[in-house]
């Protein structure tokens, strides 16, 4: 079985573990995974009896000593992570708010490194120098020998920290695997840890040393004392320094390379650029998440593409809306201002002008009008040839959608027939009504639209401004939705072709005039 399928097998064993336990299982990991420091001790003492002859009596005290400290040592561990994993096990338990889940986040990522900060110490004054000091008394020994022998449990304390922390990053991933469902992806992790590349320059060494040791003394006569004790740690920490480090720091390089390539990539993402790619120097893991990389920018490139052309051939709005989780295909109905603009004699302005100019003066009309909605809040439903439908209150929902829909048809009005230097006039009319908004189509070809009668009277509003001389008019429906007050002079009521009843118009003038001027009766939305 592969390193991968190893690695799997006991992932499957904690996450077992840890459905079995529930609430107990941090602590009970950590308890059972801090046992490990009584091996470790067992091997260092036994690494010293290749060094000295000593009698059984004198070994099992040195020993009994050790394991005292230790079991002090380790059950302090212990208390400290009952404190530290509160939040934690409460969370398992399941009090689950957001701020329970980020706190126990927080708790199950930064317990080996909490543990590694708060017994680095301790197990040094507690453990190492109590039994450094007990094996130089029994043994009748020289002072100088008591720093070999701390030197020796350094060692073994260094290797017992990485191997702590390492088996508890493994043994918390089930919770944290969990806790990850529980909540949306994080963007930053926020916490203090060990760094990657301080756990690549520490581990090969440490292991070198410990390596030196043993076949040193293994191939050695024995008995060599603390002499040569001293000089094997320090043949095997000036290895372990020079070719030991040399090795994981070019380890570290070959793993951290890449990795720095892909943070600057993502924050190049971050920013917005989509054309950065990260280069694979590598065949490797590392090598494939960086290929993999370059197909996930390949793919965000492509989706905004798509996002580009729907806000070249629909509004920025309901681009956003359609790729939102809020989009609703099957549609709703919804109450609206629906305004429709169209060029005023335009067929025979099209009859006098070549193609080139119609297209050119058309676009330039566009390019006026369609800023205008889009400045009030509005979106443009559709182009119709040469007028153009919008609409005010979907997708985005506003209460004051009739005062927008007419601020648009006074700047739309103004803007075209008065500040653009064109020949093209347009008419703009407005109307209030509820309809049905959704995607419209079939074949695989599919519209956001609003569709229902106000659309289809605003059109014939629009028709009524050419009989009626006046650059906007507005219906009844729309005058009495206006939260603000406007300019408004009553058209009286027409028949509109489809409407069984007349329709009330208004034409509008403008916004709201000065205050000292006589208001005009006309309900809501009515001024001089």
């Amino acid at each position: 079985m592969g390193d991968n399928g190893s690695t799997r097998m006991v992932q499957r064993v904690f996450t077992w573990f840890y459905r079995r336990l529930g609430p107990a299982y941090p602590i009970a990991f950590i308890a059972l995974e801090l046992q490990s420091a009584f091996v470790i001790v067992l091997g260092t003492l036994g690494l010293y009896t290749l060094y000295y002859d000593v009698d059984g009596g004198e070994f099992f005290i040195i020993l009994a000593v050790a394991l005292a400290t230790s079991g002090f040592a380790v059950c302090m561990a212990i208390y400290r992570a009952v404190n530290y994993t509160r939040p934690l096990r409460e969370w398992i338990k399941g009090r689950r708010g957001e701020e329970e889940t980020a706190r126990a986040w927080v708790a199950a990522v930064g317990l080996p490194a909490y543990l590694l900060r708060r017994d680095v110490l301790f197990p040094i004054f507690v453990v190492a120098i109590p039994t450094s000091v007990v094996a130089v008394v029994l043994y009748g020994l020289s002072w100088l020998a008591f720093f070999p022998f701390l030197a020796a449990g350094l060692v073994a304390i260094g290797y017992g920290g990485i191997l702590h922390y390492l088996a508890l990053e493994a043994g918390m991933r089930p919770v944290l695997v969990e806790i990850n469902r529980e909540v949306t992806p994080r963007r930053e992790t926020g916490v203090d840890v060990v760094p990657l590349r301080f756990k690549l320059l520490t581990a090969l060494p440490l292991i070198s040393v410990i390596a030196g040791l043993v076949s040193s003394a293994l191939s050695g006569d024995g008995g060599g004392g603390a002499a040569s004790l001293g000089l094997d740690v320090g043949i095997a920490v000036a290895v372990a320094g020079t070719i030991a480090f040399e090795l994981s720091w070019m380890l570290a390089k070959s793993i951290l390379r890449p990795l720095d390539d892909l943070q600057r990539a993502i924050k190049e993402v971050q920013t917005g650029r989509y054309d950065v790619s990260v280069p694979v120097t590598t065949a490797d893991e590392v090598g494939e998440l960086s290929a993999a990389f370059n197909q996930m920018v390949a793919g965000l490139a492509e989706r905004e593409r798509i996002r580009k052309a729907f806000g070249t051939y629909l509004d920025k709005e309901v681009a956003d809306y359609i790729l939102s989780d809020d989009y609703a295909p099957e549609g709703s109905a919804v109450d609206v201002s629906v305004l429709f603009c169209d060029v005023r004699n335009f067929t025979g302005f099209a009859d006098c002008a070549d193609p080139t100019e119609v297209v050119g003066r058309l676009n330039e009309m566009f390019e006026t009008a369609v800023p205008v909605v889009a400045r009030h809040g509005g979106h443009v439903d559709k182009f119709i040839g040469d007028g153009l439908l919008a609409v005010f209150g979907a997708p985005e929902p506003f209460p004051d959608h009739a005062d927008r829909a007419v601020r648009a048809a006074i700047d739309m009005a103004r803007c075209v027939n008065e500040e653009l230097d064109s020949p093209l006039e347009v008419g703009v009319g407005v109307n209030s009504g509820t309809v049905v908004a959704g995607s419209i189509g079939g074949g695989g070809r599919l519209n956001f639209s609003v569709i229902g009668d106000p659309v289809n009277v605003a059109a014939r509003v629009e028709t009524a401004t050419r009989e009626l001389g006046d650059d906007v008019l507005i219906t009844g429906d729309t005058q009495k939705r206006l939260r603000s007050e406007f300019a408004l002079e009553p058209r009286g009521e027409r028949d509109i072709r489809g409407k069984a009843e007349p329709v009330e118009l208004w034409a509008v003038r403008g916004p709201a005039p000065d205050p000292e001027s006589e208001a005009v009766p006309g309900g809501a939305g009515a001024g001089a």
